[in-house]
């Protein structure tokens, strides 16, 4: 049978699409790359609900904005299909089942994290994570760095956060700053690395397929971008403003925000800033504290900017929001998740109509390939203190190598990155061998 005998796959209905949104959620493993291949997988190929094409065009988009792409090209195909509760629901279900199992995990971390056996299971987890964040580090870095001007961007910046401590936030501004001025005077140093490909596979035709206009709702006019701002801007300011009664909560849907605006890069390239406010401004968790959540983060479905789930359940029992432990976990992990998932629904369902009545291939621009060059550096030094903590956990700012030398974790850390970068094994399977050593230590020890 050829492709044109073929024929169009039926309009999923409502309840259709909700239930791979809903199976979605408690699938997507694997971070943002295994998470589009699942929906590529079942988008494109099997249900045919979407061409190649637009399934890329899509993507593209979403890989320029910050925050999520996985979860925004969710939010995306949703809305392609249903329109507003299309997109919205498509949103919610892919990271609802990661918020409630994180807020589990974080509850009983809390409650039993003393036990030995559990503490065995971080021994082991620890140095596993120095390990996934440096081979994220390599990952981002083999593909962004493809010259001598990118690499020293990527130096200044490990330079600048590592040493003198600068925020998150400035050396994104300075490396657009110099990524907008190297394009136009060093342009062939700062182009785009390339798309993602794609083309026509053979699936056959798509409900919503290369030449397919845009459905109604996805039309774009000036009056809809207007007003889907505006709503925006006013739930968010709402949201805000009933927060006031708890400085605590406050501050943190102010400070998520805020991160939502800079995950420019994957959830790596935002971890220092959250690591910088919420251990070192704002108290809400330890640095040990931060590293057990982002292992636990890699473990469980969604995308791995979850982990400020974790944080603001941890953030809130210590800070006690809402009275009980669990409540004010409940409502810091809330609030957490919500505003910094709000701007990735604003950037689809504001920005949406435009991608579609401008259709063709949207590339990198100069200071994002500048900015990607810079969050390279950044993540090493996540990596540095991760590793810093992890083989001298009694040391402080003051004394950084007090106390001994934890030499185990340091061939558990290099067995991880090994397993990682030269076996590519699988990032869950390594966690997971890493904590059954280091609980089975823990009845050696």
């Amino acid at each position: 049978m050829t492709e044109h005998t073929i024929a169009v796959p039926p309009a999923p209905t409502f309840l259709e699409a909700l239930r791979f949104w809903f199976k979605l959620g408690f699938i997507s493993f694997g971070g943002p790359a295994g998470q589009i291949a699942i929906m590529h997988q079942e988008l494109v190929e099997r249900r045919r609900w979407i061409s190649e094409h637009r399934f890329l065009h899509a993507l593209n988009y979403c890989m320029l904005l910050p925050g999520p792409e996985a979860c925004q090209l969710a939010i995306y195909t949703g809305w392609l299909l249903h329109g507003l509760r299309g997109g919205l629901l498509a949103g919610l279900l892919f990271f609802l089942p990661a918020f409630a199992l994180l807020s589990l995990l974080a509850g009983l971390y809390l409650a039993f994290g003393d036990m030995p056996s559990v503490q065995g299971i971080f021994y082991g987890i620890k140095p596993a994570v120095v390990a996934v964040v440096l081979f994220a580090a390599w990952r981002i870095g083999s593909r962004a760095i493809r010259n001598g001007v990118l690499l020293a961007i990527a130096a200044l910046a490990f330079v600048g956060i590592f040493f003198f401590k600068i925020e998150f936030p400035w050396i994104v501004l300075a490396a657009g700053v110099l990524g907008a001025i190297g394009g136009k005077l060093l342009p062939g140093k700062f182009g785009s690395g390339g798309g993602h490909g794609g083309g026509h596979k053979g699936y056959g035709p798509a409900l919503i397929d290369d030449d397919t206009p845009p459905p109604a709702h996805a039309r774009f006019t000036w009056f809809g971008l207007v007003a889907t701002t505006l709503a925006f801007v006013a739930i968010g300011a709402a949201s805000l403003l009933a927060l006031r009664g708890s400085s605590d909560l406050f501050h943190m849907g102010e400070f998520f925000t805020k991160a939502a605006f800079l995950t420019i890069g994957g959830a790596y390239a935002v971890l220092p800033y959250v690591y910088q406010g919420a251990v070192e401004h704002f108290g809400w968790l330890s640095g040990p504290q931060m590293m057990d959540g982002l292992a636990l983060g890699e473990t469980t479905p969604g995308p791995l900017i979850m982990i400020v789930t974790w944080v603001g359940y941890v953030g809130g029992v210590t800070k006690a929001v809402a009275g009980g432990a669990v409540a004010s976990g409940l409502a810091g992990a809330a609030v957490a998740t919500f505003f910094t998932f709000l701007p990735s629904f604003f950037f689809i369902l504001a920005g949406g109509p435009l991608v579609e009545a401008t259709r063709g291939e949207l590339k990198f621009t100069a200071p994002l390939t500048a900015i990607t060059a810079a969050v390279v550096g950044v993540i090493l030094n996540l990596a540095a203190f991760f590793a810093w903590h992890t083989f001298w956990p009694q040391g402080t700012e003051a004394a950084p190598f007090a106390g001994p030398f934890e030499w185990l974790p340091v061939l558990i850390a290099i067995a991880a990155f090994l397993a990682l970068w030269k076996y590519k094994q699988d990032i869950m399977k390594v966690i997971g061998i890493c904590a059954l050593l280091g609980l089975g230590l823990s009845f050696l020890r």
